[in-house]
């Protein structure tokens, strides 16, 4: 073994760059699987990772406290099948009066919590502290995205009917959302809770059935109404799951596509190096060296630069999958512990890498392990004269450059590893493509929901309850200042009203318009139908449609007000919550005062180009102080999770292509040294030598990019509606024609981007060599 290891470290030594290469490699490929995997593991269960993390309550459960006590409530946590369970903790329900935060509409569910820690239940405290003292409250609030402030301050009050002033002292969050804000026991107390709340964790929940086999247990030595009411975790499971659930689609396609490239990419550079080392392998055999020695040497060659390249890839992907998850699941109501790298992950990288090198190596190791060391150092010669001297020919009489005629027959000389080499940059072009496609159908989706891009500033009269200046101008007079301010191009007036479905038990807030509704965009949201033309016309989010088993043509009582009008519904739109649009006109027979419906106004302002918003603003706020306006946010944070992921991983993806493109060069530039240096000896220039080289492998990178673009499309086709449907969104024709012809070209060139940049290097080296040296030595 001695002898094996003196061999094998002079080799590492002696082939600095082979070593620099397959080092190199195995890193990003590495890199490239650890992320590729966690990001898989991360998005395979995010509810049920973080539930676990936080302890979750499998059951929230209100009892009445006049029918049972706290003390027999305790003893409920000994019942068989509870696994844990917390409390009991006072429960009241708190309606917000005037002079209360305006972000905040009631009524709150108030849980006394001495502690956020627990055996249930373990509430994350994001911003300032845990209520301690009277008026004290913690709200329940997702937390902010990264690198964005809070969006709420701290010391707001909230402001109970009773006259009870409340301070804001923290925000936190829970997964289980067992209460909308927390007080201590002792300001419980004085609140005089109407309920007692008890947490629960069973052993066996997986099942609706049986969480409610677990609550029948809990309820039964109990007095008969003592449960008021159980809510189940699988309920809010579904709810959430159309949030970070949507990631998942687009982070299988990326993890499958990394881990398919880093085994192609390494598979063709370990082959490659031992196949080139051939001859090194007879000159061993010559001194001595048994087979199984010789097969030794070569692979602890290359194992001590993919040792060191898959401790620091996995370093590195475990380092880069952090802020990727982050940006994936923050601000969608996710724990961000929930969502780490599991240590699975990388313990899958560094053991699966070193066998995957292992078993690119014994292939063609073994072939060299049959041959004579004669005919093993021939081996290490230049391809067989023949391969690919028939297309070289058939180029030659091309009118085309002899440097570029000649690169373009290189590929075929190495059938093999061409074709490796292509499909590396396949993939490369497929995940560019596809990432384009996603982040093209993620933007218009947005600009589609949000009416950003229309309308670029919303106006809202102040509400008076939740301390707010009155707006002194009425409903119509608002509208006609907006329209004569200067920089105004459109106005629609927009008033939410709460109405009931006849026959349904499910109400909505309906969107009544009126002015330039059709310029903010609702068109590019149509999925089936047609947008609203007048009154008694309705279009529905799919949302909408789907909870009600309703489609386009069908017809709604809707009641307001206690008076009923028709309507039908004549378009379906993208989005994800209940909404309901129609025409103000609808509204307009049944002689209602809106502003006694709880409903609210707003208006949708478009101003003119190069109009400066914030003074636009200002000039709304001046002229009447009881108009609030702010701007309409563009980017989200869904929005920017997409585009971060998509953007690092194909960067990630066309590296470690363009590192495969020159891993090929190197050995074809290796194996050629004697005909480049006949083709030098006998007046090829520099420039000719690197023109030959790009070209050869241009070529490679021009077929796979004319091939990687339809597979990406097609991948781009059927990811998107399945990544929709798991969000229940219905998507909308514009969203998923994203495809334009600069685009496709730019895409068309990506390959042969990625082969030019991994192959300019090499070439250049080739250059370099002495001509005198290489034909003596060969």
């Amino acid at each position: 073994m001695s002898a094996v290891w003196q061999a094998a470290w002079a080799a590492v030594r002696r082939r600095i760059l082979q070593t620099t290469v397959i080092g190199v490699v195995v890193l990003l490929s590495t890199a490239t699987m650890v992320i590729a995997l966690g990001l898989l593991d991360a998005a395979s269960r995010p509810f049920d990772r973080a539930f676990a993390e936080q302890r979750g309550a499998h059951a929230v459960a209100a009892f009445d406290t006049g029918k049972t006590s706290p003390a027999v409530l305790k003893e409920t946590a000994r019942k068989p099948g509870v696994e844990a369970a917390a409390g009991p903790f006072g429960q009241t329900s708190v309606s917000l009066a005037p002079g209360s935060v305006s972000f905040l509409t009631g009524p709150l569910r108030v849980v006394g919590r001495g502690e956020p820690g627990g055996p249930v239940d373990d509430v994350k405290v994001w911003s300032g502290r845990w209520a301690t003292g009277p008026g004290e409250i913690v709200v329940n609030a997702t937390p902010p995205a990264v690198g964005t402030m809070a969006p709420f301050p701290l010391g707001g009050k909230i402001v109970t009917p009773e006259g009870s002033r409340l301070t804001i002292v923290g925000y936190a969050y829970t997964l289980s959302r067992t209460a909308d804000a927390w007080v201590s026991p002792a300001q419980m107390e004085t609140m005089h809770p109407t309920a007692t709340q008890m947490l629960y964790r069973f052993t066996s929940a997986a099942t609706q059935a049986e969480v409610d086999r677990g609550m029948d247990e809990v309820a039964s030595d109990l007095p008969k109404g003592a449960l008021l009411a159980a809510q189940s975790y699988l309920t809010v499971k579904a709810a959430i799951a159309s949030g970070p659930g949507v990631y998942v689609p687009f982070l299988m396609v990326f993890g499958v596509l990394g881990v398919l490239v880093a085994v192609l990419i390494v598979a063709n550079v370990i082959s490659g190096a031992v196949v080139s080392g051939f001859k090194h392998i007879g000159v061993l055999k010559s001194l001595g060296f048994t087979a199984r020695q010789v097969v030794s040497v070569y692979l602890l060659m290359v194992s001590l630069p993919t040792l060191a390249g898959c401790l620091l890839g996995t370093v590195g992907g475990a380092l880069a999958t952090g802020p990727l998850l982050t940006s994936a699941f923050q601000g969608m109501g996710m724990d961000l512990g929930s969502v780490g790298l599991n240590p699975w992950v990388c313990a899958a990288a560094l053991v699966s890498m070193p066998v995957l090198v292992a078993l690119a190596a014994v292939v063609p190791a073994m072939r060299a392990h049959r041959l004579s060391a004669a005919e093993a150092i021939s081996a290490g010669s230049a391809p067989k004269p023949g391969r690919g001297l028939r297309i070289q020919r058939v180029l030659s009489g091309s009118r085309l450059p002899r440097s570029i005629s000649l690169g373009l027959g290189l590929p075929f000389t190495r059938p093999g590893r061409s074709a490796m080499t292509l499909v590396a940059v396949l993939l490369g072009v497929t995940t560019a493509t596809f990432a384009t496609g996603l982040v093209g159908t993620v933007t218009q989706f947005g600009k589609a929901t949000t009416h950003a891009s229309a309308a670029q500033i919303t106006v809202q009269p102040g509400q008076p309850q939740f301390g707010e200046k009155a707006a002194r101008l009425s409903d119509r007079e608002t509208e006609q200042m907006l329209r004569k301010l200067e920089g105004t191009r459109h106005v629609t007036a927009d008033v939410h009203v709460p109405v009931s479905v006849v026959g349904s038990s499910r109400g909505v807030v309906a969107d009544f318009l009126r002015g330039d509704a059709d310029t903010l965009g609702f068109q590019d949201q149509l999925v089936t139908g047609r947008w609203v033309e007048g009154a008694g016309e309705a279009a529905a989010s799919s949302a909408f449609l789907r909870s009600r088993d309703l489609k386009v043509g069908d017809e709604l009582t809707l009641e307001v007000g206690g008076k009923q009008t028709r309507t039908r519904i004549v378009g379906s739109l993208m989005g994800q919550q209940d909404t309901l649009y129609a025409d103000w006109a609808t509204l307009s027979p049944l002689g209602l005062d809106v502003t006694r419906l709880n409903s609210r106004y707003q208006y949708l302002v478009q101003v003119a180009p190069g109009t400066d918003v914030g003074d636009y603003m200002a000039s709304v706020r001046a002229a009447d102080g009881g108009l609030y306006p702010r701007r309409n946010e563009q980017a989200t944070t869904f929005t920017a999770a997409v585009l971060s992921l998509s953007s690092v991983l194909t960067l990630m993806l066309a590296s470690v292509a363009a590192l495969g493109v020159f891993n090929t060069v190197v050995l074809n530039t290796r194996e050629r040294r004697r005909d480049l240096g006949t083709l030098q000896s006998i007046g090829m220039t520099p420039r000719q030598v690197i023109a030959m080289t790009v070209t050869s492998m241009a070529a490679v990178g021009a077929v796979g990019g004319v091939l990687g673009i339809p597979v990406g499309v097609l991948a781009h086709r059927v990811i998107m509606p399945i990544a929709a449907g798991a969000a229940k969104v219905d998507l909308a024709r514009s969203t998923m024609d994203v495809w334009q012809v600069p685009v496709l070209a730019a895409l068309g060139l990506a390959g042969v981007a990625i082969a030019v940049a991994g192959a300019y290097i090499p070439a250049r080296a080739a250059t370099r060599l002495a001509i005198a040296e290489t034909l003596h030595n060969e």
